[in-house]
């Protein structure tokens, strides 16, 4: 007699089983997705900006969206490691990877200074002081015109051909930059993920479902809030550097609250507390930008409309809402 044959998989365990792949690897599945993003957009600069101010959301997504701590002052940090990076290479006349360093250092300084004064308040006070504070950082470096240009911002920044043994790479191209912009994201989104699995990854969203029960279970919650908010400076002040290397130029509203908006926007249309969301956020609200601004010049007008609908009708983001049904769907059928 034949041997009975296995009954072929139904859709729903090839969706579940696809899922549950995703999910163990998502940073894999993010890298991969970015590796082609290039292709799927109209032009490439457009892709670099996606992609560094999604780096920009995800260091704000792990202290709004993990921790649950809502900083207005997030601008600040971009704006640090911009500046620093740029200061180095055009003051200092330091090569352009120990210049993104020291950005990174910097900013990370500035989220010890700025965090270890908003970890004592809580709530909207919390956010008010990350804003009053980063106003503060935002007039110091507008002042500061002999380093960092004043009003029309640090100039000069140039990005001199990458020799990796045989091959040079000239940054210049637009293909070229995204793809080394690419090898840091990818290395800041390993150690993000690396972070959320770890026990620290469960302290801080302990932390955001019930901090007096964290507090409680013995856990030092200004210590791990204070952490998370340097950690999320660094990578915030990560992207700034690569703003810097990518624009060529430092302008000064990279330390104007209007940034610290954008993070909001973006962490919230893409879906705070996901991985991907803040990809996701970014590539819609730089995109809707991009095509807004050649039809009218109120295109914050319509950028806000699009905003209220998604907070409205949407509340998870769009990827979280994706994520939820794609869930839903799976343990229902």
């Amino acid at each position: 007699m034949n041997a009975p044959q296995p009954a072929p998989a139904s859709p729903t365990a090839y969706a579940r089983g696809l899922f549950d792949l995703v999910r163990r690897h998502r940073v894999m599945a993010v890298l991969l997705f970015l590796l082609v993003f290039p292709l799927l957009m109209p032009y490439h600069a457009l892709a670099v900006n996606i992609l560094i101010f999604g780096l920009f959301a995800v260091g704000f997504n792990l202290l709004f969206g993990y921790t649950g701590l809502l900083s207005f002052g997030h601008a600040a940090f971009l704006g640090v490691g911009s500046y620093l990076t740029g200061i180095a290479m055009v003051h200092m006349g330091w090569h352009w990877l120990p210049a993104l360093g020291l950005g990174v250092v910097s900013a990370s300084l500035a989220g010890v200074l700025i965090g270890y004064l908003a970890i004592r308040t809580r709530g909207i006070y919390f956010s008010m002081v990350t804003l009053a504070l980063a106003q503060i950082v935002y007039y110091a470096f507008y002042k500061a015109e002999r380093w960092t240009g004043g009003e029309n911002g640090l100039r000069g920044i140039q990005v001199p051909a990458i020799e990796i043994g045989p091959w040079t790479l000239d940054f210049l191209n637009p293909v070229t930059k995204y793809y080394v912009i690419y090898v840091f994201v990818a290395a800041a989104l390993w150690f993000v993920s690396r972070l959320l699995a770890s026990p620290f990854g469960a302290v801080i969203e302990a932390v955001r479902e019930n901090e007096k029960r964290a507090a409680a279970c013995g856990y030092d919650v200004a210590r791990s809030k204070l952490l998370v908010f340097v950690i999320s400076a660094a990578l915030c002040g990560l992207a700034g550097g690569l703003r810097a290397l990518h624009l060529s130029v430092v302008p000064i509203d990279s330390l104007h609250y209007l940034q610290s908006g954008q993070a909001v926007m973006m962490c919230l249309l893409g879906g705070m507390g996901t991985f991907f969301g803040p990809f996701v956020g970014a590539a819609v609200f730089l995109t809707l930008e991009d095509v807004v601004t050649t039809l009218t010049r109120h295109w914050m007008g319509v950028v806000g409309a699009v905003f209220m609908f998604f907070v409205l009708f949407f509340p998870a983001g769009i990827w979280g809402t994706l994520v939820q049904r794609m869930q839903r769907a799976v343990r229902t059928r």
